[in-house]
């Protein structure tokens, strides 16, 4: 297969790390649909079986804490065997869940197929896994190269969650996740085959340089601020002694733990505070769309100005989305839902491009994954946190108020952290450094 890719490689007229992006990008656009599809599914799952609310959002906070204990795993077999095998698994996890669930009748059962195979096949084959590895294929262009590939989840949103509500309005959720399980087997596998290891698997560089890996290195060294810190080999071990680590650890988690919790919400509140079902499933695939120019723009950006600016805008966003949903609380105006669809969407999703580089370019080697690995048990737990505690502050008060208010003070403290753990104080942007400094 690698002589394969290599012939491949050799005969196409632009960089295989470009084709890498590709894939990604319809990964991305199928996987993360097929998790995000909880929100829509949740309505009539809780009509159907009359559960109460964070009994069943419980089932995609659950599914997200099983894949942080595995994350780990993840991120050694991404640096050993490459991100190939663990994309495959995340297919046959996510496509057996949703396949499966038409058969739901119990908690446990809707725990174990849309909770534990689909939040953790997606968490195998979307942000998490993408982020451990195409940080290796880009350099000078990581930010772009990132962002491009995860403005597939919003193409994906646009195109498959109106098609997804329409089974569900028509056919019933039951019908929805076969489909959705059929498409994530048949499309997402082959692709996956077409991915190796790193550029070298290929015979080529990262960004596409011809020069010789340590030549780039040689060109590169010059956006080193830490000299130090950047000619260790950051092992997991040795990275988990640094404070850096855990201001990312908590930033990345008081983050996630704002994006889940209004994504699993969002559609069933709307609808509580006068939408219909249409404009709430509409606001949901909106975000995604607004997602696109967000994370291209701002992630581009980002090998511009810095990934800590990037990162604070993105917190920013949800802020301005939360404050917009407890105004939609007392005013359900369409503009209020454009702010709230805007702020989430263009600058809150821009934290996927940032989130790999963050860690790549503060423990860049050959341990990344496994750091990164470790580091994504933040992230998840932080994912399966937010819609079960949104849910538990709803269950008790009756509303969801409390919990807007915290989870604000949450994007407010991730934002201050990662300015701690402070990026740029081990490596310049490429925007950033000297231009006398950048020519060749």
């Amino acid at each position: 297969m690698t002589d394969s890719l290599r012939h491949w490689a050799s005969r196409l007229p632009f960089y295989y790390g470009w084709l890498i992006v590709g894939i990604a990008f319809v990964t991305m656009a199928i996987g993360v649909t097929g998790r995000t599809a909880f929100s829509l599914l949740m309505p009539p799952l809780i009509d159907e079986f009359g559960w109460d609310r964070g009994l069943a959002a419980g089932a995609f906070s659950f599914g997200f804490l099983v894949s942080a204990v595995l994350s780990p795993i993840v991120g050694r077999v991404i640096d050993t065997r490459g991100p190939r095998i663990v994309i495959l698994t995340g297919v046959a996890l996510m496509s057996s869940g949703l396949l499966l669930a038409p058969w739901v009748t119990s908690p446990w059962h809707l725990y174990a197929t849309l909770g534990v195979a689909v939040g953790g096949g997606a968490n195998m084959m979307t942000y998490t896994a993408h982020s451990q590895f195409l940080p290796r294929w880009f350099v000078r262009r990581r930010g772009l190269a990132i962002s491009m590939a995860f403005a597939g989840a919003g193409v994906g949103a646009i195109l498959l969650l109106p098609w997804l509500q329409a089974i569900i309005l028509s056919d019933g959720w039951r019908a929805s996740c076969v489909a959705m399980g059929v498409l994530v087997l048949v499309v997402i596998a082959p692709l996956a085959l077409l991915i190796p290891k790193s550029p070298a698997d290929v015979g080529q560089n990262p960004d596409g340089d011809t020069a010789s890996p340590e030549a780039a290195a040689k060109k590169n060294g010059v956006t080193i601020v830490d000299a130090a810190w950047a000619a260790t080999e950051w092992t997991l071990a040795r990275a988990v002694r640094t404070t850096r680590f855990w201001w990312i650890v908590l930033g990345f988690f008081l983050a996630l733990i704002a994006w889940y919790a209004v994504q699993v919400h969002q559609t069933k509140y709307l609808i509580e505070v006068g939408f219909s079902p249409v404009v709430a499933a509409w606001a949901l695939g909106a975000v995604a769309i607004a997602a696109i120019p967000g994370q291209i723009l701002l992630g581009a950006l980002s090998d511009r100005i810095g990934r800590e600016w990037i990162w604070t805008a993105g917190c920013l966003g949800f802020v301005i989305s939360y404050a917009a949903l407890l105004a939609l609380e007392h005013s359900p105006s369409l503009s209020l839902l454009y702010i709230m669809v805007a702020a989430q969407g263009f600058l809150g999703y821009a934290l996927t491009s940032v989130m790999g580089a963050i860690v790549a370019e503060i423990f860049e080697g050959p341990h990344y994954g496994s750091i990164f690995g470790t580091i994504t048990i933040a992230l998840i737990s932080g994912g399966a946190a937010g819609p079960w505690l949104a849910g538990e502050i709803y269950d008790a008060t009756g509303s969801y108020r409390a919990a807007i208010w915290l989870i604000i003070v949450c994007c407010l403290v991730a934002a201050v952290a990662i300015w701690i753990a402070a990026p740029r104080k081990v490596r310049v942007v490429p925007g950033r450094a000297p231009k006398a400094l950048n020519s060749p």
